[in-house]
């Protein structure tokens, strides 16, 4: 590795998957101003939407997410060139 290009600030800290109330504890050198008690200690608090335990690729479950009719709409516009 060269010297001098990586940070010297990690810390151990709390990772929330926001989707399903997941928790993990790892270190990073990402800032936060909340925290988040776990068993008995406080840890910085980073708030994720999605990760390894929520993710349809590590959970082997597949999640369709049609909003607002999109995957209807691209049918509808595609249809045309169909055979």
């Amino acid at each position: 590795m060269k010297k001098g290009i990586h940070p010297e600030n990690y810390r151990l800290v709390a990772f929330k998957d926001m989707s399903n109330g997941d928790v993990f504890i790892t270190r990073s050198t990402a800032n936060t101003k909340e925290t988040l008690d776990v068993e008995g200690v406080e840890y910085p608090l980073i708030k994720l939407e999605i990760s390894r335990t929520s993710h349809p690729f590590y959970t082997g479950k597949s999640k369709l997410v049609d909003t607002a009719g999109r995957i209807d709409k691209f049918k509808s516009k595609y249809a045309k060139f169909k055979k």
